[in-house]
């Protein structure tokens, strides 16, 4: 399907894209892209983790006009359909039989499954194969459809994060400071022990997701700061009913392990640019010779004027889910997502948060979909 664009819709300050992480559930990030497409809303920073940084380097590796239809392509491409039509039957069936296949077989143009871990978890087996899958088909995948020439212009800037699989720290890797590569992005989705590690400039990286799946501190601790409208996709929710069976419990556990405490840390980044902006006042309130000064610039640095406003957009929990809903790549389930995304970006972008009034003191404001 072809979107329907608009003439660019100018926002005040850059336009920041932030991609959670999730597998299958990325297909939400689709529908959300497309409703920004629609309304002329360019992304001028994208950045992702996990599948998130797939969905960020098929929009910064296209053309503005081609950056909807190549993501289109790639959810297409990894759509697994069943291959009995039984759904009519049995109304589940039809998505479990497509996740036993996805578990035993992999899915076309994304991973296979790895004959060495027949061996057992004991084999030493080395980082780069220490997996249940390989990821060779998603190198096809992505070189197919990602230009990196263009990708690494800048425009947008593309930044997506992995986690050193040696020191435990968070990387990310951005196309404003380094050559990006298709390695970058597969680091960054390669979730253990499912996919090895990948290997960026010698060390072995794993998944993001593991350490932060929802980087928008990137955007906030950014230097220089400039003010954002930042569209935060987050594809799983940490609010949920109470779990009842073991199974419930998983799913819940994986929620509200992947949510990565987004809200905690939004609410520290309130306080964070509340200060920089209280210190930028203080500023103001001194003699014009005690602000020429060195030792009071120094500290006036510490303050900022910029504003960010976040729109947070969360997946809502569809009916059926439980804890294998990552790996549900069916064509019904992908569509679900897509569609809730589309709808809640088009809800988010008909409300133009962006326009409301911010307090002075008030660095950042949270608007939530």
């Amino acid at each position: 399907m072809t979107a329907k664009r608009s003439a660019r819709l100018e926002l005040p300050g850059q336009v920041v894209l932030v991609l959670q992480g999730g597998g299958a559930l990325g297909a939400y990030q689709l529908g959300v892209y497309q409703a920004m497409d629609e309304a002329g809303i360019h992304v001028d920073w994208v950045i992702g983790t996990s599948i998130g940084a797939i969905n960020a380097a098929l929009i910064a590796g296209n053309p503005q006009e081609h950056r909807f239809e190549r993501l289109e392509e790639f959810w297409t491409r990894v759509a697994e359909r069943t291959r009995f039509d039984v759904a009519a039957a049995w109304p589940d069936w039809d998505k479990t039989f497509a996740k036993l296949m996805i578990i035993g077989a992999g899915i076309a143009g994304f991973f296979q499954p790895n004959p060495a871990s027949w061996f057992g978890p004991l084999a030493r087996l080395g980082v780069d194969r220490a997996s249940y899958y390989m990821i060779a088909p998603l190198r096809e995948t992505l070189v197919s459809l990602v230009d990196f020439d263009l990708l690494n212009a800048g425009h947008p800037r593309l930044t997506v994060g992995a986690v050193n699989a040696c020191t435990g720290a968070m990387r990310y890797f951005d196309s404003r400071d380094q050559h990006l590569n298709v390695e970058h992005i597969m680091s960054s989705g390669a979730l253990p022990p499912a996919f090895p590690a990948v290997r960026v400039e010698g060390e072995p990286y794993w998944d993001g997701g593991i350490y932060s799946n929802t980087p928008v501190e990137v955007v906030l601790d950014d230097r220089p700061r400039k003010s954002s409208v930042i569209f935060s996709v987050q594809v799983w929710n940490p609010e949920g009913p109470e779990p009842e069976s073991i199974w419930q419990v998983s799913e819940r556990q994986k929620d509200i392990q992947y949510a990565s405490r987004t809200d905690s840390h939004i609410a520290r980044q309130q306080q964070i640019h509340r200060l920089r902006h209280v210190i930028r006042e203080l500023v103001k309130r001194l003699p014009e010779a005690e602000r020429a000064t060195p030792d009071v610039q120094q500290l006036a640095a510490w303050g900022c004027q910029t504003t960010m406003r976040l729109i947070k957009l969360a997946a809502p929990r569809l009916d059926r889910d439980d804890q294998l809903k990552d790996i549900d790549f069916t064509p019904a389930g992908i569509a679900a997502r897509r569609r809730a995304g589309y709808e809640a970006a088009m809800r988010a972008i008909a409300a133009r948060p962006w326009e409301a009034p911010m307090d002075p003191i008030e660095g950042l404001t949270v608007y939530s979909v």
